[in-house]
């Protein structure tokens, strides 16, 4: 939801357990239960007794997300799940994300301007221009094709841009890297074997 529709007099607990109670999903104890493993992956364990006015815009997003995950939907949709978080808070729910879908193994479409977060969680990308679809693809392939996303206004994630930059440089990496722990993968081994050539040269 855009504003998050929490219930203001029930607490953050209550309203992650309240729709599965509701729609006989689960027993108030295993919603219970479900609710506080939710939190503790979100971070937001401590805050479980407390009340929606007293959390962050952030915490209420959060919040909000473990709610709807709370019912385990087949298919869930997310529109800027992240847009508004600080950086801990966006790590936070992308985690989530992608431990959720690893755990059920369901549909999630998440709508994004943000290739770097694209690049974090999806398995496919669908890249809509004016109301046409443009490129349905893994990311992967659709990210190796950055010279026709940038006149539709979408910027490659900047570690796969770097990545790009660096192969052109001459460097033997991959240009379609998706993310920073990729990028890192490939550039640790090159590093090392800099370092041992250095220290021959300087024998």
């Amino acid at each position: 939801f855009q504003h998050f529709n929490l219930f203001p007099h029930m607490t953050v607990q209550k309203n992650i357990t309240l729709a599965p109670v509701q729609l006989k999903l689960k027993t108030q104890e295993e919603a219970d239960k479900q609710a506080m493993e939710l939190l503790e992956r979100i971070g937001l364990a401590d805050k479980a007794n407390e009340y929606p006015n007293m959390l962050s815009g952030g915490q209420k997003q959060r919040v909000a997300i473990a709610g709807v995950m709370a019912m385990k939907p087949r298919i869930l949709v997310l529109d800027e799940p992240a847009a508004g978080l600080d950086p801990k808070g966006r790590d936070v729910i992308l985690a989530q994300i992608s431990e959720y879908h690893r755990q059920r193994g369901n549909t999630i479409l998440l709508v994004s301007h943000s290739m770097e977060d694209i690049g974090r969680v999806a398995d496919r990308v669908l890249v809509m221009n004016n109301a046409h679809a443009e490129m349905y693809d893994e990311t992967r392939a659709v990210f190796s094709r950055g010279e026709l996303l940038e006149p539709m206004g979408l910027r490659l994630p900047q570690i796969t841009s770097i990545m790009r930059r660096l192969r052109k440089m001459g460097l033997p990496v991959s240009e379609t890297v998706l993310n920073v722990d990729e990028a890192v993968m490939e550039l640790l081994p090159l590093l090392k074997k800099r370092k041992e050539e250095d220290k021959n040269h300087a024998i």
